[in-house]
């Protein structure tokens, strides 16, 4: 079963889709590292509402007026039984979303080196030897585990966060819109059609 994850705690200086992606960030980091990649569906939650009155009893009172104040309000909903696939291109690929998603979101963590230390480790491993090489990524003195938050809509919006495993707080996360283009054309890709 799908979970709804309504976004809280909004500030007026902050957009919904930013909110909703912290929120998001933040709901996947209270499950520690190591988590698999997460997908949510992103809503207009006054839009939900209308579609589905009884809605307003499932979610709590200060996001329903929440999203009576702010038209643009999302909610986000976990998608369960995604596909096994070998990466996160091909499962990218093969997602669409029905009209009435507004927008989706995925968090994913990813082991991030810098350019000079990937070229190193790939001057000194043979190509062919990719398992050799992402061990060899992975024990680089320079090496981070990050966490990847990306949220799009379909009129182009998009907000990262990403966390990193050595600042692992909340005040530590980097947020921007353009953190991660690849990730965010990507996503957005899913939403086209």
């Amino acid at each position: 079963m799908n979970e709804l994850h309504p976004t809280t705690t909004p500030t007026p200086a902050s957009s919904s889709l930013w909110r909703t992606v912290a929120e998001v960030e933040r709901y996947v980091a209270a499950d520690g590292w190591g988590a698999p990649l997460r997908l949510f569906a992103l809503v207009r939650t006054a839009d939900a509402l209308a579609r589905d009155p009884h809605l307003a009893q499932r979610l709590p009172e200060h996001v329903v007026a929440e999203a009576h104040a702010d038209p643009g309000h999302l909610t986000s909903v976990e998608q369960d039984g995604l596909p096994d696939v070998a990466d996160l291109d091909e499962l990218l690929g093969q997602l669409a979303w029905p009209p009435g998603v507004d927008g989706a979101a995925l968090v994913v963590e990813r082991l991030l080196v810098p350019p000079d230390a990937e070229a190193e480790v790939r001057a000194a491993t043979p190509a062919e030897d990719e398992e050799a090489r992402a061990a060899a990524l992975a024990a680089h003195p320079l090496a981070e585990e990050v966490r990847i938050a990306v949220g799009v809509l379909r009129d182009g919006g998009h907000e990262c966060a990403v966390r990193s495993r050595s600042k692992d707080s909340d005040g530590e996360v980097a947020t921007g819109a353009d953190l991660v283009p690849g990730l965010v054309s990507a996503l957005q890709a899913t939403l086209q059609g």
